[in-house]
């Protein structure tokens, strides 16, 4: 019979999760397991974290189990979010900047139906550059997180506000995709400079 690692397969989910972080009940539903079984797996792996002494830690926020870091190591990941960076925003980042500075309010769910595809870390990339940040809660279910830019945006990228976005008009197809690639191509040689 194979043995199942409850803490490893704990601890992939809670990195899933991420921010959200999961529920007890989520965690009991998703293993398939009964409540002292989960806070039995959820007391092994944060015991696992504090013993070995690692950069992580498992935390109980607003009732959701998360992983996060340890405050001892908070000068260096300050220095980290705060070190310049050289690198440019990829094609997907300038994408969902666009949509956001367009569209917003807007969560991931509404960016990722008009991109077509997965926009996390995208987001995660943008926020960690102060270009957009959490503007609210959708009204609904989940509450999802309603994204907008930043007045580092404003500011990155000379403008007083929001109206002074280039105005979007309706084109064919082609003509769509060159003025999208001109905008992005602008975009990207704006956020360089």
């Amino acid at each position: 019979m194979e043995l199942i690692n409850w803490k490893a397969i704990l601890e992939g989910l809670l990195f899933a999760a991420g921010d959200e972080g999961l529920t007890l009940k989520q965690i009991m539903t998703v293993l398939e397991v009964d409540e002292v079984v989960a806070q039995n797996i959820i007391l092994e792996l944060k015991d696992e974290y504090e013993k070995e002494n690692r950069g992580i830690h498992l935390t109980v926020l607003a009732g959701t189990y998360q992983l996060t870091t340890k405050k001892d190591h908070a000068p260096y990941l300050k220095r980290l979010v705060e070190t310049p960076s050289s690198t440019s925003l990829s094609q997907a980042a300038l994408e969902t900047l666009a949509i956001i500075a367009y569209k917003q309010p807007i969560t991931r769910a509404e960016i990722e139906d008009l991109r077509g595809v997965k926009t996390e870390r995208p987001l995660q990339t943008l926020v960690a550059k102060a270009l957009i940040k959490e503007v609210g809660r959708s009204e609904g279910t989940g509450r999802a997180i309603l994204y907008g830019t930043t007045k580092e945006f404003l500011e990155h990228f000379g403008l007083k506000d929001l109206k002074e976005l280039p105005e979007l008009k309706s084109l064919s197809e082609e003509d769509a995709e060159i003025e999208a690639d001109l905008f992005f191509e602008k975009f990207q040689e704006t956020f360089d400079s």
